[in-house]
């Protein structure tokens, strides 16, 4: 009966610290795809130079590589058991 409990528990893939690390890299990610949107135009007609700002074009696209980087390694990190 008792080796039946232990087989049932299942640990996760992950430690503690690895999933903290994860949603750091979640949050980076998400904060540099807000800072990408908006900048377009209602009217197709009219240029709108605010969609090539540094904001949308080296920040944003930076923090999404940032995060992408802080999910690889929280990924690779091994956890301590």
């Amino acid at each position: 009966m008792n080796q039946k409990n232990k087989e049932i528990k299942s640990d996760f893939l992950f430690g503690k610290k690895n999933y903290a690390i994860m949603l750091i890299g979640l949050a980076f990610i998400g904060l540099g795809f807000i800072l990408m949107a908006g900048g377009g135009s209602d009217n197709p007609e009219i240029f709108n130079p605010e969609m090539y700002n540094f904001r949308r074009i080296r920040l944003a696209p930076t923090m999404v590589i940032i995060g992408l980087g802080i999910e690889i390694y929280a990924i690779m990190i091994k956890p301590k058991k």
